[in-house]
């Protein structure tokens, strides 16, 4: 079983939308998928249990019901994290993945949040010698922006690779009321949103995006 974790320390940044959109989009690929919600709001949990039956399950798995363990047979754990995170539960979360993703908005505020995150987080163990590999994204963007320039050329100043850039859609928002991703949304209202995270999921699926952690 590979374990996905979508981090970072500050609120609102779209982690729950990240984290339920990448276990749709694995769903949709033929994997069994659970998402572990840990964040105290339980938005995730609220997805899960919003999610039609016509549509490839998810299983939902909260931390209010203890450690949050994947059934047998499961192929990814997605784990959405709250905010906050810091110290011995962001390490034991590290420890526990081989994929860390960290969206990021294009806000001064939120620029300087992740660079200090970022910074503490290069710093773990794990990270440092690679049992987790790190993907950067760009999320909620509107492309032409000055601020959009700025934060593309913070992303790619790590060196962890800027994986993708997802943007500012109302798709999100209508899809996350109804227990769905862009993945699950015809081609025809959500073509531009399955571009870029093919962009996402490329870098998933391949090798770099693995630690030796798993």
């Amino acid at each position: 079983m590979r374990t996905i974790s979508v981090l970072n320390a500050k609120g609102g940044c779209g982690k729950s939308t990240l984290a339920t959109g990448l276990a749709a989009a694995l769903a949709w690929e033929g994997y069994q998928v659970a998402l572990g919600d840990l964040d105290p709001q339980k938005s995730s949990s609220d997805w899960v249990a919003a999610r039609p039956e016509e549509y490839p399950p998810v299983t939902g798995l909260s931390a209010d019901d203890g450690p949050v363990r994947a059934p047998a047979g499961t192929d990814f754990l997605i784990l959405d994290t709250p905010a906050g995170l810091s110290g011995s539960e962001l390490g034991q979360v590290v420890r526990r993945s081989g994929t860390l993703i960290i969206p990021v908005l294009p806000s001064y505020v939120d620029i300087r949040a992740a660079h200090r995150f970022l910074g503490h987080l290069f710093e773990l163990k794990a990270v440092a010698e690679g049992h987790a590999k790190v993907g950067l994204v760009a999320n909620r963007v509107k492309p032409h922006t000055i601020v959009y320039r700025e934060l593309t050329g913070f992303l790619e100043s790590f060196r962890a690779p800027f994986v993708a850039h997802l943007r500012d859609s109302m798709n999100y928002v209508r899809a996350f009321n109804r227990g769905l991703s862009p993945s699950d949304l015809p081609a025809w209202r959500a073509w531009p949103d399955w571009e870029e995270w093919e962009e996402l999921m490329s870098w998933v699926r391949s090798r770099r995006s693995v630690g030796k952690g798993g």
